[in-house]
């Protein structure tokens, strides 16, 4: 079905902007409405989570090396339950897709193109992400590759054009309210380290698969030093007030002036934006798109991609009325809904999956 094969270090470019693109924007308000000052700790814990995930996903790819969650939970749990657990991950990628462009182009119409509907962003973005899925994975894996530098290096210039700005005495004191604020932010952020999970979807077409783990953790590991400094860089700049902010890096943005001439870099966090999530919703369109070929036991994915792609725009209107409805599924329900499909549901596949093993050994030496 796919023939294309990527490299350890591509899918490394891949997962760190899936990751961080959307987090970046939205995670130092979320997280400071919980852990005030401490909110650069949240990422740090949070990120124990994207290790277990990582850990799950390359043993379950150990025992199962050719094949994806969605082929191989029919030989864990039987035909039936796989096919329902199958349909599980579909609907929760197709759904988180659709949040994606949707909470995309909300940044979009509400930061830059006011007059522009809104509809009409999600569906160029869509249609964006369907050419670069319909390349096939090598294209989506060059795509990322390309882009990387262009999506690193703007986040690492805005750091140090805001360091003038910085305030350090805002995060004293630490742990003033004990641990718990902290891991309270950390519950939220859960979700984002979760979706690791989606290497089990890359795992089969890597061109060094022995290098897999460790490039998902080191993953995992820059993911978390970025999100601490975001972190720590609006704190130090905003404050307090960080946690009533809806886009606190794009206020920050407008702090940077020097000689009255390198101002307004708004621009600099919209590209940011634009790269990260053009990454981000390819690889989920495609993992989407792959996932659904094999479950429906197609030889082929292409022919479905337009056919998920209306299904794409389709729930990022369904389910999410209003810019309210949208910031209350980050902040409430996706943590938790991320956190139980792509680690729990994996990690009690694996349990049963080594329990079969164990169980087939014995009776073959007995």
């Amino acid at each position: 079905m796919e023939k294309g094969k990527i490299s350890s270090l591509q899918m490394a470019m891949l997962m760190y902007p899936t990751i961080v693109a959307t987090a970046i924007l939205s995670v130092p308000g979320i997280t400071a409405t919980y852990a005030k000052q401490d909110l650069w700790l949240s990422p740090i814990l949070a990120s124990l989570i994207g290790f277990v995930t990582v850990y799950i996903a390359y043993k379950l790819h150990k025992l199962y090396p050719e094949q994806t969650v969605i082929q191989f939970s029919e030989q864990i749990l039987g035909q039936f339950a796989g096919k329902v657990l199958g349909f599980l991950f579909l609907f929760f990628y197709i759904q988180t897709t659709g949040h994606m462009i949707r909470a995309y182009s909300e940044f979009i119409v509400g930061s830059f193109l006011f007059k522009t509907p809104i509809s009409a962003i999600i569906v160029s973005m869509t249609l964006l992400c369907a050419f670069a899925v319909h390349g096939g994975l090598e294209v989506v894996g060059r795509v990322a590759q390309l882009f990387f530098p262009v999506f690193v290096i703007p986040i690492i210039l805005l750091i140090l054009l805001l360091i003038p700005d910085f305030e350090i005495g805002n995060i004293l004191p630490i742990l003033e309210r004990g641990i718990m604020p902290p891991i309270k932010g950390a519950i939220v952020l859960s979700g984002w380290f979760a979706e690791f999970f989606l290497i089990i979807f890359l795992f089969p077409f890597l061109s060094d698969r022995r290098k897999g783990m460790k490039y998902g953790m080191i993953t995992v590991v820059v993911a978390m030093m970025t999100l601490v400094v975001v972190n720590l860089v609006v704190f130090f700049v905003l404050g307090i007030t960080t946690a009533s902010q809806n886009y606190p890096l794009m206020n920050v943005s407008r702090y940077i002036s020097y000689a009255d001439f390198f101002e307004n870099l708004e621009s600099i966090v919209m590209a940011v934006w634009i790269i990260g999530a053009f990454v981000k919703a390819s690889l989920f369109y495609y993992v989407t798109v792959l996932g659904t070929a094999q479950w429906l036991n197609l030889s082929d994915y292409r022919p479905i991609i337009w056919p998920i792609g209306i299904l794409i725009v389709q729930f990022s209107f369904w389910s999410l009325p209003s810019t309210m409805a949208l910031a209350r599924f980050d902040f409430e329900a996706f943590p938790l809904w991320g956190l139980l499909t792509q680690t729990l549901i994996p990690l009690f596949l694996l349990l049963i999956a080594v329990a079969r093993k164990r169980k087939q050994t014995g009776s073959k030496t007995s």
